[in-house]
């Protein structure tokens, strides 16, 4: 599912316009995106799982291309791990 996809389910499951559910898209991932990215934060949702910052440490690479061993920087990636009840949530918000 693509962002415009995204708005038309939700624009149909709340009865309201593709513009008005553009807006409340935008809203939330904006929201969690300004969470992680300038609080630092953990965004929990309960039923439906949690997006978080994963630390990936420096390590050793090898250069596809030539073959020499590089060293690959350390970095920090946004992660989501689902919650084991994430079905729970799809039933009890469908339709």
């Amino acid at each position: 599912m693509n962002r415009t996809e995204l708005i038309a389910a939700v624009a149909d499951r709340t009865g309201s316009t593709k513009s008005h559910a553009a807006q409340m898209v935008d809203t939330v991932l904006g929201i969690i995106a300004d969470r992680l990215t300038e609080e630092r934060e953990e965004v929990a949702i309960a039923d439906f799982g949690r997006f978080y910052i994963k630390q990936h440490p420096e390590r050793q690479g090898i250069n596809p291309q030539t073959g020499e061993k590089i060293t690959i920087e350390a970095k920090e990636k946004i992660a989501f791990k689902a919650s084991t009840s994430i079905e729970y949530y799809s039933r009890k918000h469908h339709g």
